[in-house]
């Protein structure tokens, strides 16, 4: 059985932290803590990566998985372009519950599945993920469930799921809400015939704390899906 690393004691930390480091170097699945719920982690620039972290979960390559990134700066190396009102909501919400669809970098040499030129990006608020984002760079990275099943929002539920399809589990405990977070599609800022932020999911931010933010350029609330 693979290790979980309980990250509230230091010692553990030290280890699972290391740990973690060399799976995603070797381009392992770690799981490891978010403020919203467990994510299981791989290298956004390893395409064999990506593809186990698809296996894991029984997801396809139309199901291309969110990139967690350290702050701002890896985001814009990530995306073609970061549009005023996207800083807007940046400085609103990260690190957070936010995820937002915008072009990718077309020079970028990834592979995250079928993901029309586009890339989901998001900055969690929390301290362990920030770590070790700051140290393995931009992660690739879904909740810790089987397609299908709930989001783990402890390091155990995500082990009864993922098993041995995953080298190294960090706990920090129950995850402070279990809510995921939201993911909003801004494609049509850049270069869009008509601009509108349209809402994918409803999660963690609200449609009014991002209406606060974008104004008439959110899609109205009625057409936005129930988070799943």
């Amino acid at each position: 059985m693979s290790p979980i690393f309980d990250c509230r004691d230091e010692a553990q930390l030290l280890t699972g932290m290391r740990q973690a480091r060399q799976a995603i170097g070797r381009g392992e699945l770690v799981v490891l803590p978010t403020d919203t719920v467990y994510g299981v982690a791989a290298d956004a620039f390893s395409a064999k990566a990506v593809q186990r972290l698809l296996d894991a979960k029984g997801r396809t390559r139309q199901s291309p998985p969110p990139v967690l990134v350290a702050g701002l700066t890896t985001m814009r190396a990530l995306v073609a372009e970061v549009p005023e009102p996207i800083e807007r909501l940046v400085e609103a919400h990260w690190p957070g519950g936010l995820t937002i669809v915008l072009p990718a970098q077309p020079s970028l040499s990834w592979d995250l599945g079928e993901t029309q030129g586009t890339v989901a990006v998001r900055m969690p608020a929390h301290r362990i993920a920030l770590e070790l984002l700051e140290e393995t760079g931009p992660l690739a990275v879904s909740s810790a469930n089987l397609t299908g099943m709930a989001a783990g929002i402890t390091a155990e539920d995500a082990a009864g799921m993922l098993g041995d399809s995953v080298s190294v589990y960090l706990s920090d405990g129950p995850s402070e809400t279990g809510v995921a977070s939201t993911i909003i599609d801004a494609t049509s800022l850049v270069g869009g015939e008509t601009p509108l932020v349209r809402v994918l999911r409803k999660g963690a931010v609200s449609h009014a704390e991002l209406f606060e933010v974008l104004g008439e350029l959110l899609e109205p609330d009625a057409e936005a899906p129930d988070s799943p």
